[in-house]
């Protein structure tokens, strides 16, 4: 199977306590080597720039085109505190482009700004399953470049799977959590996750299911976002079963903590993610909404 993944690449400086870690990442690399793990191909379309080491793409067999730039790659500053974070930007790379590509599903995970309202259109006409994580639709700077976010007007017609945490989903419609995920499955879209720290929800028609991740020492938490959303994609394609989906992005975002790793290095093999999903399947806890 084929996934595409619009999204940029990164180098990030990440900070935790009195340690930096120089790091590639961004979303396109975390969700595209993710995906790998499932075994699925990945068309990545993206931009960098000559500073960006392109061999950790070729080693996971990641196809992109078209995607250098003759300006240097996005740049972010990470802050780690616990679960708490905080980015500041230092460089933004060149817009994506849209290609047609026949594939089995799309990840759009913009990280800032590189994904403009028309190729998102295209994208949405393109696709057959399309998971959208908007926060890089989300995120403005301040007058020092630290990244705050923005009440955002999204056109969310034809996704079929969206993940927002409480910040993010409070910029795109009003309420209450559960006044939230009813929001924007209004907006036409099936699967909605909500991930509050440990809590992780998942509305569908009229029930929300959840688990809660162990509450464990947290570590780096670059990019567990990116690797859930890949795992809940690449699963739902696969299995068309939404609760294994959830498990098993679940396992992986736990599994990816467990490791206690910095940056791409966290990417959870599949049997550890299995493991993970086998246990919480029988913990899922669910209600009427």
């Amino acid at each position: 199977m084929k996934l595409a993944v619009f999204a940029h690449c990164a180098i990030d400086t990440i900070t935790i306590g009195n340690y930096n870690y120089e790091q590639i990442g961004g979303s396109a690399c975390y969700c595209g080597i993710t995906a790998r793990q499932f075994n699925f191909d990945v068309d990545l379309f993206t931009k960098f720039g000559p500073d960006f080491p392109t061999q950790y793409l070729s080693d996971n067999k990641i196809n992109y085109i078209n995607s250098n730039s003759e300006k240097n790659t996005t740049k972010f500053a990470i802050s780690i505190n616990g679960s708490d974070r905080t980015l500041k930007l230092e460089n933004e790379c060149d817009p994506i482009g849209h290609s047609g590509v026949n594939v089995d599903g799309h990840i759009v995970s913009p990280i800032y700004h590189e994904i403009s309202d028309n190729v998102f259109k295209k994208i949405k006409d393109d696709s057959n399953f399309l998971f959208v994580d908007p926060q890089g639709f989300l995120r403005q700077k301040d007058s020092q470049n630290n990244i705050i976010l923005q009440n955002t007007e999204l056109d969310l017609s034809h996704v079929n799977a969206i993940k927002v945490n409480p910040e993010e989903a409070q910029q795109i419609v009003p309420g209450t959590h559960d006044e939230a995920m009813m929001a924007l499955q209004k907006k036409g879209i099936e699967y909605v996750l909500f991930t509050n720290k440990t809590e992780v929800s998942l509305l569908v028609k009229d029930k929300v299911y959840s688990i809660t991740l162990p509450n464990k020492e947290i570590h780096d938490t670059t990019g567990i976002g990116d690797i859930f959303c890949s795992t809940f994609c690449c699963t739902m394609l696969k299995e068309k079963d939404f609760l294994w989906a959830l498990c098993f992005a679940g396992g992986a975002a736990q599994a990816a903590l467990d490791s206690k790793n910095v940056g791409l290095q966290k990417i959870p093999k599949k049997g550890t993610v299995q493991t993970n999903a086998s246990y919480f399947y029988n913990l899922v806890k669910f209600r009427d909404l």
